[in-house]
């Protein structure tokens, strides 16, 4: 048995095409489209990567899209007035602030900065809190994802074990939630978890932990679906997953590549929660 692809460049081209005709729809509604503003402090070279890919995606769909590049200098009080300034904003419904920030600057104190209503990452307490409530909220973009590609192949969580390795507040915390708000039963993994155990018995297993190769393919169970969200580049400059991925695709019923599957996903996420955040019912009166 050989696993099926999950793959996630085309499921993203789908999710932005169907993203169209909501930004028509916010566009005429109130007369400008779903604005997002991405602030970057610093040259540090991944982030200027990340966030000129946001950049054209946003702007490929028709959303008003504004980039702030700040000096590594900037102060955190600098950059507390810059989200300050965005929050007041009537045209920006999402405030991205690119991690990781200077060491100099509180990343959690820039964050909780951010008006929960704008928060298009998911990161802010208010929306972390109503995510693990099982109430309506912005949720970080890479569970989202996750969770639409498990939509795409038709694999309910219900009633299925689910683990997830890696408990970080942007990946692995997140997923935990979103896989219990749809009746999965979860378990997450961390550096204290006999991981080879759980990876075992699980029906859906999702890779979040940063380290290549972790998980090994005899782990896997027969037929399980496994979502690598791992993104590691070795010394040769080759990008792998946090999943062996040839052995894992031999035992899995579904798998992700690395490259091409949950990243391309994760930007196609942020553009929906945008145009979520561009709505009528996200916690802002509406204007």
């Amino acid at each position: 048995m050989s696993a099926s692809l999950i793959d996630g460049k085309a499921l993203a081209a789908k999710v932005k095409s169907q993203l169209v005709e909501s930004v028509a729809q916010v566009k005429a509604e109130r007369g400008f489209p779903p604005g997002i503003a991405v602030v970057r402090v610093g040259e540090d070279p991944a982030s200027k990567i990340y966030v000129t890919s946001k950049k054209k995606t946003a702007e490929e769909l028709g959303f008003g899209s504004w980039e702030h590049a700040l000096p590594a200098t900037t102060t955190q009080a600098e950059l507390l007035d810059w989200v300050r300034r965005l929050n007041a904003d009537p045209k920006v419904d999402g405030i991205l602030v690119q991690l990781p920030l200077p060491k100099h600057i509180d990343s959690n104190a820039v964050l909780l900065a951010i008006d929960p209503a704008k928060d298009v990452d998911g990161f802010h307490p208010c929306n972390a809190g109503s995510l693990f409530q099982g109430r309506p909220a912005l949720a970080p973009c890479t569970p989202s994802g996750v969770m639409r590609m498990l939509e795409e192949i038709s694999f309910s969580p219900a009633g299925k074990k689910a683990v997830v390795v890696g408990r970080s507040n942007i990946v692995g915390r997140p997923m935990a939630a979103l896989l219990i708000n749809a009746s999965a039963t979860v378990t997450v993994c961390h550096s204290k978890s006999d991981v080879a155990h759980e990876v075992r018995q699980a029906d859906v297993v999702v890779a979040a932990v940063g380290i290549s190769g972790l998980i090994k393919g005899e782990w896997v169970k027969p037929g399980s679906v496994v979502i690598d969200v791992g993104m590691n580049r070795g010394p040769d400059g080759k990008l792998s997953g946090d999943v062996e991925f040839a052995a894992a695709k031999e035992r899995a019923g579904w798998i992700t590549p690395v490259p091409g599957g949950v990243g391309p996903m994760t930007i196609a996420m942020l553009m929906s929660n945008t145009v979520q955040a561009a709505g009528p019912n996200c916690g802002r009166a509406k204007r």
